[in-house]
């Protein structure tokens, strides 16, 4: 594996275990996770709050599986590109239109960032041959 094989793995982890731990976290947890995290968007929607995390948790999952095998990065990350990419949207369009919920800082890194990376990554991998990866 060579470096740079071996810092997309990395990054594939990274990006895929937050995901699954954010998921888990809303699925077990959504009372404290919304508390915590989201409390300033409205009143708690327990059901909302697992369906989102059932969404990252996916996600994840895709991205741990295209660390795994690289011959299937492509469409792995592109499928979790699509609910990341999304979600980073509809946080901006808020943003933009004046309804912004919570810290600018946790959006930024907590939303936008990784699904910057992911959307990055996606179109990058479905570019070249997976022998490169």
């Amino acid at each position: 594996m060579t470096p740079d094989r071996s810092a997309l793995r990395t990054l594939l982890l990274l990006l895929g275990a937050g995901n699954v731990a954010n998921g888990l976290v809303m699925l077990g947890a959504a009372e404290p996770w919304f508390a915590r995290i989201a409390s300033d968007t409205g009143p708690f929607n327990g059901h909302l709050v697992r369906d989102v995390g059932a969404a990252y948790a996916a996600a994840g999952v895709a991205l741990l599986f295209a660390a795994l095998r690289p011959a299937a990065r492509g469409p792995l990350v592109a499928a979790a590109a699509v609910f990341l990419g999304l979600h980073a949207g509809t946080h901006l369009v808020e943003l933009f239109s004046g309804h912004s919920h919570g810290s600018l800082l946790l959006e930024v890194l907590g939303v936008h960032l990784p699904a910057l990376l992911v959307v990055v990554l996606a179109a990058a991998f479905l570019r070249r041959p997976a022998e490169v990866y």
